[in-house]
């Protein structure tokens, strides 16, 4: 991955640093609503929520999980019975993944990878996309051969799930800055938009026992109608928008953008 080892996402010191406040306890209390969610729209629930039992000749439906992170997710889904892999660039947070998976007593594949590299033809039934994880490259290019790559890993008749900051959304809400504690340090961000709202400077200021970390970097924001025709464009013939894991609509009152592309 030398090519893009310049790029701001491939600072395993910002991750390391920055995780316990991405990753709260708030965000991992959502998993199991998100679970149901991913495993209702990808039309697999097989199993009504509990893990396949031995023997059961049912499928074994095959999970992509795209920046998985530490991999709560995927442990969450591989206890449900799904067989899931795990992709993502930072080994600080792959090595966390395969220790829990390996506690949990579960069978995991986590790779290290570029998303923008990783296929595998034919072979998920589902893809996910999760927690705002869209939109990091520099180039739009890069983001359609993303879900190109998706498109291609995904079986017949299989689902790309994308759950992402919509830019309708980011207007809404948007704040210049704001301050807050979490994980024992004062955290201050801030925000502007970059190019009319094509993507969102972000800088945040990490305060703990006198001691200060910042990072800044943009993220590309999409529309829901322009990321379904980009997903369109990769070769998805259907793309379904929903507002929340509950399907709800993708109004003024959404809470996220989900995305839902079909293969066939």
């Amino acid at each position: 991955m030398a090519k893009y080892e310049d790029e701001w996402f491939n600072d395993e010191n910002f991750w390391a640093v920055y995780a316990p406040i991405m990753f709260d306890e708030a965000r991992w209390a959502e998993l199991p609503q998100a679970a149901d969610g991913i495993t209702r729209l990808a039309r697999l629930d097989l199993y009504g929520g509990a893990s396949l039992p031995a023997g059961s000749g049912r499928p074994v439906p095959r999970l992509l999980d795209l920046c998985c992170g530490f991999g709560r997710m995927t442990l969450e889904l591989a206890g449900r019975g799904f067989a899931c892999t795990g992709v993502d660039i930072t080994q600080g947070y792959l090595a966390a993944a395969r220790e829990d998976a390996a506690a949990e007593n579960l069978e995991i594949e986590f790779i290290r990878a570029d998303m923008r590299d990783f296929v595998r033809p034919g072979y998920f039934d589902v893809v996910v996309n999760l927690y705002i994880s869209f939109g990091y490259f520099a180039d739009p290019r890069d983001d359609k051969r993303v879900l190109k790559n998706a498109y291609d890993s995904l079986k017949a008749g299989g689902a790309l799930i994308i759950e992402t900051l919509g830019k309708e959304l980011a207007v809404r809400d948007f704040v210049r800055s704001e301050w807050f504690r979490r994980a024992g340090c004062i955290v201050l961000t801030e925000y502007a938009p970059v190019d009319s709202w094509v993507g969102l400077w972000n800088r945040w200021t990490l305060i703990k026992e006198g001691e200060h970390t910042e990072k800044e970097f943009t993220q590309r924001l999409y529309g829901a109608a322009e990321l379904r025709a980009l997903m369109l464009e990769a070769g998805f013939p259907r793309v379904e928008i929903y507002g929340g894991w509950d399907e709800s609509p993708y109004d003024e009152r959404a809470e996220k953008l989900i995305l839902v592309g079909r293969k066939g």
